[in-house]
């Protein structure tokens, strides 16, 4: 071999072996903030203010979650001594989800968790740390809490309409409308069942599906009649009742559409309101009547 192809395969060793020792410095390095996150938790579970705020550079910085900035060891010591005397023996934990090495910097993310002595009240945060290399190695530059509340529950997105729930009844001179509204099983949903009767005798039956629609983030409906009718309806909440945005498909194919308008009048009533009806190419009559809820059958 001569030292033409040699040299490059040298240089290529030389490369490998930098490479390596970068990898094994990061890593390094990596251990010894994830170690200073262990003592952040051993100190504050101990009630060391003077030490927690020991690890803060002199200009570093602690921000809450409602964004209040506390700024230098003697702010944060004062902080953390105020919060230890309101909340004595609360603990800390900490859940590293990601170490990166940035230039002289290290940003360190996850999520925190704080529960008070008796475990009554626990709280659950994302947090972003900020870890700067001096002279006294690893230390705080910032740390900063972000809200982390669990998404509402498709049972507790749909809570504002549980006062639906129930047996109803409206009757006129045309007919009667019974309706009833309940969860369903998993509690995802609210389900509802109609039973139109004309006066002269006629049945016809509506089903009803309400639930929460993650991907527009909104309540929406489905509807469908025993004589193959669908509907399919968008659920706005306002402060006394609901506004639905309401599209049909009749069972000769028409289309239809409107704005139905649910107003709470108190826990025994509700009305329901119908606007800007359009059946096919016609408009139709606004329309409004009122639902009383059904008395317990007699024995129950």
């Amino acid at each position: 071999m001569t030292l033409r192809f040699l040299a490059p395969s040298l240089a290529i060793i030389c490369l490998a072996l930098a490479v390596h020792s970068a990898h094994a410095a990061d890593d390094a390095d990596e251990a010894t903030i994830r170690k200073s996150d262990e003592q952040v938790v051993a100190a504050f579970n101990a009630g060391k203010a003077d030490e927690l705020a020991s690890m803060f550079l002199a200009k570093g910085e602690l921000i809450d979650e409602e964004g209040g900035v506390y700024q230098g060891p003697g702010a944060i010591k004062e902080l953390l001594t105020a919060f230890f005397k309101q909340y004595p023996g609360a603990k800390l934990g900490i859940h590293v989800e990601s170490i990166r090495l940035v230039g002289p910097v290290a940003i360190d993310e996850g999520t925190r968790t704080m529960t008070t002595a008796d475990g009554a009240l626990k709280s659950q945060f994302r947090y972003i740390a900020v870890w700067a290399k001096g002279e006294k190695g690893w230390q705080l530059a910032s740390f900063r809490d972000f809200a982390d509340d669990p998404a509402p529950t498709p049972h507790e997105n749909l809570e504002p309409l549980a006062w639906l729930i129930g047996d109803w009844i409206n009757e006129g001179a045309d007919g009667k409308v019974a309706i009833t509204y309940r969860w369903s099983d998993d509690k995802n949903y609210l389900l509802g069942d109609f039973v139109m009767t004309a006066a002269a005798g006629a049945t016809r039956k509506t089903t009803q599906r309400i639930g929460w629609d993650p991907s527009v983030s909104r309540i929406r409906s489905w509807m469908f009649d025993t004589d193959g009718g669908f509907a399919e309806g968008a659920w706005t909440v306002v402060e006394d009742g609901v506004v639905i945005k309401s599209t049909s498909v009749n069972p000769d194919g028409t289309t239809a559409s409107a704005t139905m308008n649910l107003t709470k009048k108190d826990k025994d009533h509700y009305s329901i309101e119908g606007t800007d009806r359009v059946i096919g190419e016609n408009l139709e009559d606004d329309f409004e009547i009122t639902v009383t809820r059904r008395p317990p059958a007699a024995g129950k």
